[in-house]
C-alpha cells in the first residue's frame, strides 16, 4: 500500500509468484524450470515503484503452474482430478481445452504438470488458500479507490513469451513490444487506453491492442466501464527485460523498470484527469 493513495489506480501482477509449495513440486512430473516458464518472471519488480506513486500494488506470491489467479474459480479439467467434484466445473472453455485452467494441467511446454489424477479436495484447498485471498484483496483495493475518487483504473500487469510477439517475422520489425487488452473495448475506457498506446509508442516500442491477448478473468470481472471502474491488461515482451532461456534479467532491465515507472506515472495522470468527477461551475 502506499502511504497514501493518491491516484484512482490500482496495480496487480497475477502471474509474478515464484513461491513453490513442497507438496507441489512433489507431485510434479516436470522439472521447477519448465514450471518457471510459465511465470511473468519479474513484472512484480518492473511495476515495484506503484506504492511510491500513491498507488495500491498487489502481486501473488503462488506460482501460476500451481492457480492461475487470472481465470474463473472453477474453470478445470474435470478429468485431471480424482474424487467427486465440488461443483460443476466450468469446463468448456478454450484455455481449459489447451490445459490451462485455474489449477494447470500442463507446463509452458506443452507436458503435464502432474503425475496422475490430483485430489478433488486440492480445489477447494487452493480456492481458499490462494484464489480467494487474492481475489478478496484486489476486490477491496478497487472499491475502495472507486469510493474514494469516484472511480478506479486496474492496471492488469502481465508479460508474454517473445515467441508469442513476433508476428511470422524474425528481425525488430516483426516484434511486438507491448499487448494493451481491453476485452475488445470492453473493459476500459477507449480514451485511457489510447493514452497508454501513444505513451508507450512514444518510446519507441511496438503496440498492439487485444492480439493476442484481450484480457482474461480480471479484466473481464473487474472492467465496469458503465460503473466508472476500468481494468487494463498490460503485456510486455519479456525479451525486453530478460533473458527467457535462463530466466534472468538483462543488464537493460533497469533502464526497462525505470521506463514502467514512468507509464504508471503517466497512467495516473491520465486516470485522474478522466475518472475523478469535476466539481460543479458555480452559477
Amino acid at each position: 500500500m502506499p502511504t497514501r493513495q493518491t491516484v484512482p489506480v490500482v496495480v496487480a501482477s497475477p502471474h509474478s509468484g515464484s513461491v513453490y509449495p513442497g507438496e507441489f513440486l512433489d507431485q510434479a512430473a516436470v522439472p521447477l524450470t519448465a514450471l518457471r516458464r510459465a511465470e511473468d518472471a519479474f513484472v512484480d519488480e518492473l511495476f515495484a515503484a506503484a506504492p511510491s506513486l500513491g498507488m495500491p500494488f498487489l502481486a501473488a506470491r503462488f506460482p501460476r503452474s500451481y492457480v492461475d489467479a487470472n481465470r474463473e474459480p472453477y474453470e478445470l479439467d474435470p478429468g485431471m482430478f480424482e474424487g467427486p467434484l465440488p461443483r460443476p466445473l466450468n469446463h468448456r472453455t478454450t484455455r481449459v481445452a489447451a490445459g490451462l485452467g485455474m489449477i494447470p494441467r500442463v507446463a509452458a511446454s506443452g507436458e503435464a504438470i502432474y503425475r496422475g489424477r490430483v485430489p478433488s479436495e486440492t480445489i477447494e484447498q487452493r480456492l481458499e488458500t490462494c484464489w480467494r485471498p487474492y481475489h478478496q484483496t484486489l476486490s477491496l483495493l478497487v472499491e475502495h479507490t472507486y469510493s474514494s475518487f469516484g472511480g478506479a483504473l486496474l492496471i492488469d500487469a502481465h508479460s508474454m513469451p517473445s515467441s508469442a510477439s513476433n508476428l511470422g517475422s524474425r528481425d525488430r520489425e516483426g516484434r511486438v513490444d507491448i499487448v494493451l487488452g481491453d476485452n475488445h473495448g470492453e473493459s476500459c475506457d477507449a480514451g485511457l487506453v489510447a493514452a497508454a498506446e501513444r505513451w508507450f509508442r512514444s518510446r519507441g516500442l511496438r503496440v498492439l491492442r487485444n492480439q493476442p491477448y484481450a484480457g482474461g478473468f480480471t479484466t473481464q470481472r473487474y472492467g465496469r466501464p458503465a460503473l466508472a471502474r476500468h481494468a487494463l491488461q498490460v503485456e510486455i515482451n519479456r525479451a525486453l527485460y530478460m533473458d527467457e532461456a535462463r530466466h534472468e534479467k538483462l543488464p537493460t532491465a533497469g533502464v526497462f523498470t525505470r521506463l514502467i515507472t514512468g507509464f504508471l506515472e503517466e497512467m495516473g495522470y491520465q486516470a485522474r484527469e478522466t475518472l475523478q468527477p469535476r466539481p460543479l461551475a458555480a452559477e
